[in-house]
């Protein structure tokens, strides 16, 4: 591909597209875009049930450096805003950030700014930074980070999570709370919190050791030093279906590790589908280098998504 230059030819189509101004890039937004995918309502809002996710973007594959230094180098400001172009052309309209990629701000400007409808969920931690978040990139809701709820929980610092919650209502946005843990789900359903969703881990990566009563050598799924075990998601949807909160569940794919074939791909959106509630959706990292995951991902949730 020609080098950009300043006078526009030679130019690759994603710069192009970023600096259009902001109604000419509204209009090609809307181009070739197909049907929404199912939906469930979330507060106010419908948003897909399929959540484009943000791990691939921030450079987290859970597969080692190497693959994190991969994909945080693929996935540049242009790259990323043309992704989610992707995903709405697919019928996509949800995003799942986080504050640990510096380029999330550009993007969500460059959006917002070329009339996107796409639907921006937030996650992260700490409550001293809703207002900065809420204000500045505008998203429907915020989420506090699954890994520090799972400590904050396990300290016997739970406080910290429902006065993130109050903080984000404060603000006039969804609050959810995500885990890996799924006794930290149960345990805000059964307190009664005011959550208005839950973002559910299918593998709980925080458990130090195998799970309780696993045996000797438990099914473990093993790579980039996490352990994913292999029956973790039939405990984790357990609860999801058990809270009446709609839930997002994540990591449906395991972090890369169920996706050696589109077959395998696609029973893992199956059993997600299949052990969840109708109100529920998941939230898929996708990294189209090599291959269309976005289309993919949304024939799946097509074929065994219903709306809810």
């Amino acid at each position: 591909m020609a080098p950009s230059r300043g006078d526009g030819r030679g130019m690759d189509r994603r710069t192009f597209l970023a600096r259009l101004p902001a109604g000419a890039a509204a209009a090609g937004l809307g181009r070739g875009r197909r049907e929404l995918l199912p939906t469930i309502p979330l507060g106010k809002y419908r948003i897909t049930r399929l959540v484009a996710g943000c791990n691939p973007i921030s450079g987290y594959s859970y597969l080692g450096h190497h693959m994190d230094q991969h994909m945080k180098d693929y996935f540049t400001v242009e790259r990323t805003v043309e992704f989610l172009r992707q995903c709405e052309e697919a019928g996509i309209n949800a995003f799942q950030f986080s504050l640990s990629s510096e380029k999330i701000p550009e993007v969500l400007r460059r959006m917002h700014e070329a009339g996107s409808s796409m639907h921006f969920i937030g996650l992260h931690a700490g409550r001293e930074k809703v207002r900065e978040v809420a204000e500045g990139l505008r998203p429907i809701a915020m989420v506090h980070h699954g890994g520090v709820t799972d400590r904050l929980f396990a300290e016997g610092k739970s406080g910290e999570v429902r006065d993130y919650v109050k903080e984000v209502h404060d603000r006039g946005l969804l609050a959810g709370v995500s885990a890996h843990n799924p006794d930290c789900l149960r345990r805000i359903a059964d307190e009664g919190w005011e959550v208005d969703f839950f973002m559910a881990c299918f593998y709980h990566i925080t458990r130090k050791g195998p799970p309780e009563g696993a045996g000797p050598a438990p099914a473990v799924l093993p790579v980039g030093g996490y352990q994913f075990y292999a029956d973790d998601p039939l405990a984790m949807t357990r609860v999801i279906r058990e809270v009446p909160h709609p839930c997002l569940g994540f990591k449906i794919l395991a972090a890369g590790r169920k996706c050696s074939s589109p077959q395998t791909v696609r029973a893992a959106f199956r059993f997600a589908f299949e052990n969840i509630k109708p109100t529920d959706g998941v939230i898929v990292g996708m990294y189209p280098r090599f291959s269309d995951e976005v289309g993919a991902n949304a024939r799946y949730t097509r074929e065994f998504a219903k709306p809810g």
